[in-house]
């Protein structure tokens, strides 16, 4: 008998499970060796996961909403249409190995990441309209009694959101056809729905007295913000100048020049100067690492945090680095990087300056040396060298370092070298 397990992957190193966001395949059909099967929610990113074998989809353990440990059996694949029957017999008997509890379980297929992409995009040969859905949007659903084939998505690529169920909800539950509607009287007429704005969606949809789970996402940031607490770490805090840097912003901006990437190009440039800043701890000693590699945090609509990382960003011209920055912001948002897009950084930026914050400290992220907070640039009164008052534009910015390889006076340096490049030398960023 010809029958295989598909297995939840470990789509990253830290990943213990993973959720199923859509199947891209129904039971009964025909999957072809390298064909995208199921997306699946890793710790960061919406991912398609590929099978190895030919066949076809005989059945359904673990179904789109459930989560399932990493090298659990998540679905079985017949290579004959004869042994589908088979296939649900050996489900049921409980023949598999170990799956969610709410499911039966199985005996070997294995599975493949392909880049991330939404379930909608592949799988043409399906016999049936794909449903596409977000995590939050399917629990939401659930709890409201919404039928999310009735709903038309308005997420990227069709995908359904928490917006569209909460929408549909507050109308009654009375679901908006995605075919035109038949005409109405014209004594009452029926207006379309508004075009829907893009919007940060709330964290979790807030209910009083009850307890919201965490999604894999914030479950991944958990786990890293708890494996920083046994590294001792230090705290340094610098007064920056930005007159001359926030001149060439505006000089630059229409070129499409962010001014995240003009602080991640400055420090990635001063730690040229400071490799142990750039490098982290390792049980055999200090790595220092080859590329500077700018983690930037990006704080996710759906709640969580995530850190696109700018590459080489101490190499490569402005212009590009804002173009790639834009890039990666736009596909963290829909959980689409590619997990060296968002886990290869080496020093970390978190900026909170466009909130108005002052100055914070931020958390040492697992595997790095440092990061540093940036606060708001506001203008402040200050003596000038010629004994009188002015107003300068001033930020403050704090470094987060791990005592155990930096000290503070690697970390006074490297603030002292950062502001003299922003105040006295910011248009060297544009060479």
């Amino acid at each position: 008998m010809s029958i295989h397990e598909v297995f939840m992957p470990a789509l990253s190193s830290t990943m213990t499970e993973g959720k199923i966001v859509s199947w891209v395949k129904s039971p009964g059909d025909k999957v072809e060796k390298g064909e995208t099967v199921v997306v699946v929610e890793s710790d960061k990113a919406d991912m398609d996961v590929e099978t190895f074998y030919e066949g076809f989809l005989a059945h359904i353990i673990v179904e789109a909403g459930e989560t399932a440990p990493v090298g659990s059996a998540i679905a079985f694949i017949a290579e004959t249409e004869a042994e589908i029957e088979q296939a649900k017999s050996l489900a049921n008997s409980g023949g598999a190995a170990a799956t969610p509890t709410s499911s039966p379980k199985p005996a070997a297929v294995t599975a493949s990441v392909a880049t991330p992409a939404l379930a909608s995009q592949n799988g043409s040969n399906h016999k049936e309209v794909r449903l596409v859905a977000s995590p939050r949007a399917r629990k939401l659903a659930k709890e409201l009694k919404v039928d999310l084939t009735t709903l038309q998505g308005s997420g990227p690529h069709g995908r359904i959101v928490a917006e569209d169920v909460e929408a549909l909800s507050n109308k009654g539950k009375q679901p908006t056809p995605v075919a035109p509607a038949a005409p109405v009287p014209t004594s009452a007429p029926v207006a379309p729905p508004a075009p829907r704005t893009p919007a940060p969606a709330p964290v979790a949809a807030a209910i009083p007295g009850q307890t919201v789970p965490l999604t894999t996402f914030q479950n991944a940031v958990v786990r890293n913000m708890v494996a920083t607490i046994s590294v001792p770490v230090f705290r340094v805090g610098y007064t920056i100048t930005t007159d001359g840097l926030d001149k060439l912003y505006k000089q630059i901006k229409s070129k499409g020049v962010t001014m995240t990437a003009l602080l991640a190009k400055a420090v990635a440039v001063t730690l040229q100067k400071h490799p142990l800043l750039n490098a982290s701890y390792s049980d055999q000693g200090i790595v220092y690492h080859s590329d500077i590699n700018i983690s930037v945090a990006v704080a996710m609509d759906d709640g969580g945090l995530i850190t696109p990382v700018l590459q080489n960003a101490d190499a490569v011209d402005i212009y590009s680095l804002s173009r790639t920055w834009k890039s990666l912001v736009e596909r963290a948002r829909t959980k689409q990087l590619q997990p060296q897009e968002y886990n290869s950084g080496t020093f970390t930026l978190s900026n909170l300056g466009m909130f108005g914050v002052d100055k914070f400290d931020a958390i040492l992220p697992p595997g790095q040396g440092s990061i540093l907070a940036i606060g708001a640039s506001r203008p402040q009164v200050v003596a000038t060298p010629d004994g009188l008052f002015g107003v300068r534009q001033q930020m403050q910015v704090n470094i987060t370092s791990d005592h155990r390889i930096i000290y503070g006076a690697h970390a006074a340096a490297f603030l002292q070298d950062l502001a003299k490049l922003i105040e006295t030398n910011p248009q060297s960023l544009t060479m």
